[in-house]
């Protein structure tokens, strides 16, 4: 009578339930602690809007050239705006809605942080088509106390790009030094340049 051999633990291949379960687990762990990472949009919200803002500093420049005449940048915390006037009396930009720049492709990208921004006269209403973006619960900050960057900072473009600070006259000598902004959202930040003299944005 043939008796078959007993199976050594060497025969016996594969994983026990435990290890099964332990690898489960494990990859849920993982998943949801990498997964919340591509959920969470304050990662990329910093470097999104900090683009934005480079391509509406950048088309206000172009403007300026194109155009000949000077472009004024509205740079405040609480967003950035494109216009073509500045009051002297009160030292505020876009205080005309004929001076408002006419938005690349004929609007502004219309979020709710936008249309709280942008609007005409102030607290009045949205203005859709003009070159104007509001801060979507970005930090914006200078890294030295800046008037370009504040509640009514400015600073403008001459007809041949180049960067004016907004205490600087039209035609005379520019006093505009590298305008450094670091926008924050979470812990991500992003950084934005405006170059002295020749307006370079980067």
């Amino acid at each position: 009578m043939f008796i078959p051999p007993v199976p050594t633990c060497r025969d016996r291949a594969g994983f026990t339930m435990i290890e099964l379960i332990m690898v489960i687990v494990l990859i849920g762990i993982i998943g949801a602690v990498v997964g919340s990472r591509f959920v969470d949009r304050q990662v990329f919200e910093a470097r999104a809007f900090a683009d934005q803002a480079k391509a509406l500093i950048r088309y206000a420049q172009k403007l300026a050239i194109a155009q000949n005449r000077p472009v004024y940048v509205r740079s405040t915390p609480a967003g950035f705006a494109v216009c073509f006037d500045v009051n002297p009396a009160t030292g505020t930009v876009c205080s005309t809605a004929a001076n408002l720049a006419q938005a690349p492709g004929g609007a502004n990208n219309g979020t709710t942080a936008t249309r709280a921004f942008c609007v005409f006269p102030a607290g009045g209403a949205y203005v859709a088509n003009w070159a104007c973006l509001g801060s979507p619960g970005i930090g914006i900050a200078s890294t030295a106390p800046r008037t370009e960057m504040a509640p009514n900072g400015y600073f403008f473009f001459d007809a041949a790009g180049r960067p004016f600070n907004s205490g600087d006259a039209v035609d005379g000598i520019s006093g505009f030094t590298r305008l450094t902004l670091n926008f924050s959202s979470g812990n991500q930040t992003a950084t934005l340049n405006v170059e002295a003299e020749t307006g370079y944005v980067f």
